[in-house]
């Protein structure tokens, strides 16, 4: 039972990877697995690390580093800069800003964050356009 679980889950994986473009190789596909297997959720490199290290997943951080940048390249995942040194990935991928918590170093989606609207946004130098507008609040405790 397990296993057919786990094969059924490992097919979803492929699906994914497939319908994206990229080859599903087992670490893709492990990867995969993990991240997209619980809904959407924020993840660092290092704690998806940590996530496969401790489920037994023979992988590098570096390997996970390529991976969820060739996930966010073929549009699986989005990447959310909070800041010069660290950056989050995000499953879901619909247009959405994030609630920042500073002192937890948590990423949250802001619920109904599809309305929320940014003016005066600079015409795109030419040849350009703009691909999209994050908006990050920053939340400390009061």
């Amino acid at each position: 039972m397990r296993k057919r679980m786990r094969e059924s889950t490992n097919e979803s994986a492929v699906t994914r990877l497939r319908a994206a473009g990229l080859r599903p190789t087992r670490q893709r596909n492990e990867l995969a697995d993990l991240l997209f297997r619980d809904g959407h959720r924020h993840l660092t490199a290092e704690t998806l690390h940590a996530d496969a290290v401790s489920k037994g997943i023979r992988v590098s951080l570096a390997t996970v580093y390529n991976t969820l940048h060739q996930f966010t390249n073929s549009g699986l995942l989005r990447q959310v800069m909070v800041d010069s040194t660290r950056s989050y990935f995000d499953t879901n991928v619909t247009e959405h800003q994030h609630f920042y918590y500073e002192e937890d170093g948590m990423l949250a989606d802001i619920p109904g964050s599809e309305e929320i609207a940014v003016g005066n946004i600079p015409d795109a130098p030419e040849g350009t356009k703009v691909a999209r507008v994050d908006v990050v609040v920053r939340l400390t405790r009061s």
